[in-house]
């Protein structure tokens, strides 16, 4: 069988590319011109040109395909130009969607994220039925994705096979940007993180999200949402397991997020002014109020989805990182 992976030449649509070849797939990779593929370099996969905003493109990526891992997404928690995050994400799923409809591919699994999913407000965990709206979603990020995912849902109204799949924070090898999560895990190994706030993560290894791609592909209902998650972590307590394994001591200032949005404010500005990309955000501040805990009982219940300790993930990261020369510094 053949599938469309796109996002191949990123963090997680990588990993989706090497689950599905070692099940035997035959592996199409989208890439856009120009892009990097250090990624795909290794591997038995196809690279097809196209873009998400070229709907011609993307109907020609899926000649042949029987089934569509939709994991590309514009994933910036700051941008000059928020439009490029919605065009990318909420009207680039739309025309793979409908691209999908008209292959006849057998099933698309489409890559959301938790940011779209509630969070109750006693603490408890997240999880795939509690409440939400756009009106919760912080950012543009957030808001591209959960408008991303309702095109997914009214994809499935128009007859498209599409099962959505919800990682939570992905650690691991591959992370090339990297990822504004990966930063973290840098930054942190570094010694560039003097303190930190009081928030927490859902963290996950990149490889278990992809295991839990293809599982969404075989056993996931039409219509419905996994999410795919590993253990809650505050983030006190990742940056004191990243110190450890590094050999470096954790921080220990605790700051309020008070403090650090002026200077998530200031930092924008400055990036506004350079057209450099900035660390601190204002929408990463904001989001840090809330501890995003998640729960991944309906993918274990229903795809026999499993997770392994995050430590294994941090520790897969560092050594990849290390290998890459990311550390360096």
């Amino acid at each position: 069988m053949r599938a469309l992976v796109t996002g191949a030449t990123g963090f997680v649509g990588a990993a989706v590319a090497r689950a599905l070849l070692a099940e035997g797939w035959q592996v199409r990779a989208l890439v856009r011109g120009g892009s990097d593929r250090r990624n795909i370099a290794a591997l038995a996969v196809e690279p097809v040109v196209g873009d998400l905003t070229d709907p011609a493109s993307l109907e020609r990526a899926l000649e042949g395909c029987e089934a569509a891992f939709h994991v590309a997404a514009d994933y910036r928690l700051w941008a000059p130009r928020p439009q490029e995050l919605y065009r990318a994400n909420v009207e680039g799923t739309g025309f793979l969607l409908d691209a999908a409809r008209r292959a006849g591919v057998t099933r698309v699994v489409y890559t959301s994220s938790v940011a779209t999913v509630g969070l109750p407000a006693d603490g408890h965990p997240g999880a795939e039925d509690t409440p939400v709206s756009l009106a919760d979603m912080i950012g543009h990020y957030k808001r591209s994705k959960f408008l991303a995912e309702q095109r997914a849902r009214e994809a499935v109204a128009a007859g498209v096979p599409v099962v959505i799949v919800n990682p939570s924070t992905p650690i691991g090898p591959g992370d090339v940007k990297p990822t504004p999560t990966g930063r973290i895990v840098l930054d942190a190994a570094l010694g560039r993180t003097p303190a930190y706030v009081d928030t927490g993560l859902n963290i996950v290894h990149v490889d278990d999200v992809a295991a839990g791609h293809l599982l969404a592909f075989h056993r996931g209902r039409i219509g419905e949402r996994y999410i795919l998650g590993g253990e809650d972590m505050t983030l006190r307590q990742i940056l004191t397991l990243i110190a450890q394994l590094v050999g470096r001591s954790p921080p220990r200032i605790r700051l309020p997020h008070g403090a650090v949005l002026p200077v998530a404010y200031v930092s924008e500005l400055y990036a506004r002014l350079t057209g450099k990309p900035t660390r601190v955000t204002v929408e990463g501040v904001r989001m840090a109020r809330k501890r995003m805990f998640f729960s991944s009982a309906k993918a274990a219940r229903e795809l026999g989805y499993r997770s392994r300790p995050p430590s294994e993930a941090f520790a897969d990261a560092l050594r990849w990182f290390r290998e890459q020369g990311y550390l360096q510094g």
